[in-house]
């Protein structure tokens, strides 16, 4: 007889959370508003890696658990109404508006991303280029960042197959899941980490890129559910020690590291182990834990915002330029980051949260808004390739007229 898998308490919002989503978003604003201020911001993404490898581990756990099997069906319609509203909606935003603003002769570059964001494969769309050496410098489009969003969607493809065929092997042998799935996600983590490390000293663009050497970081926070899906009650003072540690292997390195050419390798260590020491500190009740500080209505807020002030807030920087003619001062930029912010709230309002919590009737219905969605897609991805043709054949048009 299988012996059923142990329970995985069911998890609420959880303050220590969204404090981290808003430190990781934080960082990666002031990253790209203020370089010399967070030199290592881009660090940011690892917390948001670690914090989903957690979440959608232990909601994966929690669906076998009650359901006796991972639906995959219903997993990827929760993935695709959390994450493709938004994400589509910046994309068909920028196609609009590098039609109007951008010069055609960068249409090209710019849709050849848009579209690779649009099939989540961004990430290797821009490792390839690192490989041509008139790409390398690999200059900023206004969707480069969705290539950590390419890497955390081909994350969610493989990760619950990987769990079901660990789970059906636990009930077959008659073992608890977790004596499967421990020792299974123990061979990922270490086997990407060491590739990780290689592939930094070989190649750091395509080490920082690619979906193999960031697996881990999804698979670490996937051990911590499995390990301490929710955080220890009691040792007050262990858990507040904890939760500071690792707030500052967090936010040290985004300010002081300066060393590009080494990360991720073992560096990436740093706010990846912190972020799993906040994550299993939660919130301790003491007056100098950081409880108080993560708890601030601010804070909270931020970190509700966390994903599409992530999506906008790069587009934002990107477009004010051309529409200026100038480079963003520093003045102007406060403006954008509150602008930023405040395209945000709309966005976690208008468009997140209907999807992620629809009307009934159109919950009934997910083919309707799959459907619409794939349709925006396919919209946007129409517009990357015939774009850059109808530019190339005006240029063309041009040179000739102006030969005559």
């Amino acid at each position: 007889m299988a012996v059923p898998p142990q329970p995985f308490v069911r998890s609420t919002v959880r303050p220590e959370i969204q404090a981290l989503r808003a430190l990781a978003v934080g960082a990666v604003v002031l990253h790209h508003g203020w370089p010399a201020v967070a030199p290592a911001g881009y660090m940011g993404v690892d917390v948001f890696f670690v914090v989903s490898g957690f979440l959608i581990t232990g909601l994966l756990l929690r669906d076998a658990e009650q359901r006796g099997r991972i639906p995959l069906g219903s997993f990827y319609l929760r993935r695709a109404r959390r994450i493709l509203p938004a994400a589509v909606t910046v994309l068909a935003v920028v196609s609009v508006l590098t039609i109007a603003v951008v010069p055609q002769r960068e249409w090209r570059s710019w849709f050849r991303e848009i579209v690779a964001s649009a099939l989540y494969s961004e990430n290797w769309q821009l490792a390839i280029d690192s490989q041509i050496p008139r790409r390398a410098d690999l200059e900023s489009t206004p969707v480069q960042h969705y290539w950590s969003l390419s890497v955390e969607e081909q994350f969610y493809l493989f990760w619950p197959l990987l769990l079901i065929v660990a789970i059906w092997f636990a009930a077959r042998w008659g073992v608890a899941s977790r004596r499967v799935l421990l020792p299974l996600l123990g061979a990922v983590t270490l086997a990407s980490f060491v590739h990780c490390i290689v592939l930094t000293a070989q190649d750091p663009d395509l080490a920082y890129f690619s979906t193999f050497t960031r697996t881990w970081e999804f698979a670490v926070g996937g051990l911590l559910a499995l390990l301490a899906a929710t955080p220890l009650r009691g040792h007050e003072r262990v858990r507040a020690a904890a939760s500071l540690a690792g707030l500052v292997l967090i936010a040290v390195p985004i300010v002081a590291f300066r060393s590009p050419d080494v990360f991720p390798g073992t560096v990436v260590l740093l706010p990846v182990v912190g972020t799993l020491a906040v994550i299993w500190a939660g919130m301790p009740r003491l007056a100098w834990s950081p409880s108080r500080l993560a708890a601030l209505r601010p804070v909270q807020w931020m970190g509700d915002v966390s994903y599409s002030l992530y999506l906008w807030h790069w587009p934002i920087f990107m477009f004010v330029p051309y529409l200026t003619g100038v480079p963003s001062p520093p003045w102007l930029m406060v403006l954008l980051v509150a602008f930023s912010f405040l395209v945000a709230g709309l966005s976690k309002r208008y468009i997140e949260d209907p999807f992620r919590t629809p009307a009934k009737g159109v919950q009934a219905r997910p083919s309707i808004v799959i459907g619409a969605l794939a349709a925006v897609i396919a919209l946007v991805v129409g517009a990357g390739v015939v774009a850059p043709s109808v530019a190339a054949e005006r240029t063309v048009a041009c040179s000739r007229s102006d030969r005559d």
